[in-house]
């Protein structure tokens, strides 16, 4: 194990580093910064609303290089929702162009300005999952995996969850993403099952706290 690697809190000058993690790994866990237009609308869904609204559950990972991956969650996904759709998305859509033409032509900063614009799948918490109504993400580059780091930053984060008197968490894997679907399974998430209005290419797992 790379012992330079360290957990800590994070702080709001981190943004722009989880912002490229982000990138860095949204291609199923390789680095997508290829195929975004707009650097920053991944962020702006899956990183900075997590650090703007809830601090004390972000978790950053870093090594002498600099920050290299990122632990980020909610003890309460609806109230997080709300306050995600009322207090982070105004000033992020006054910045944005409604894409035209035929959405099948989008490019995908055009298919996630959409999704800003109209944050319905965004914002998915369905009765289903009252049993876990917690829910995080982990990114980490690949000099940070295979260590173990993921699963402690998972263990530290489902510790604080815990704490919080949330009952269970719940989380999104994209379907092509093998390696992080086995990842969690390994560490105890189950499926769960899938409704007419799940998000696309979205498979949820849950896991009792």
């Amino acid at each position: 194990m790379n012992s330079t690697l360290r957990i800590r809190r994070a702080r709001p000058e981190d943004q722009s580093a989880f912002y490229a993690v982000c990138l860095q790994t949204s291609d199923n866990g390789a680095d997508g910064s290829h195929l975004h237009e707009a650097p920053d609308a991944l962020g702006n869904i899956y990183v900075g609303p997590y650090l703007r609204l809830e601090p004390d559950l972000a978790l950053a990972l870093e090594d002498d290089v600099g920050v290299c991956g990122y632990c980020l969650g909610t003890p309460n996904s609806a109230r997080y929702y709300e306050r995600f759709q009322r207090e982070w998305l105004p000033h992020i859509q006054a910045k944005l162009i409604q894409p035209a033409g035929d959405p099948a032509r989008w490019t995908l900063t055009e298919q996630l300005h959409n999704q800003l614009l109209h944050p319905e799948a965004l914002a998915y918490f369905p009765p289903s999952f009252a049993a876990w109504p917690a829910h995080m993400h982990i990114d980490l580059l690949p000099r940070a995996q295979g260590q173990g780091w993921g699963r402690r930053m998972l263990e530290q984060q489902m510790t604080a969850l815990r704490a919080t008197g949330a009952p269970g968490v719940h989380l999104c894997v994209a379907p092509g993403n093998a390696r992080a679907l086995a990842f969690y399974r390994k560490l105890g998430f189950t499926d769960l099952p899938a409704g007419p209005d799940t998000p696309p290419d979205s498979v949820f797992l849950g896991r009792t706290l």
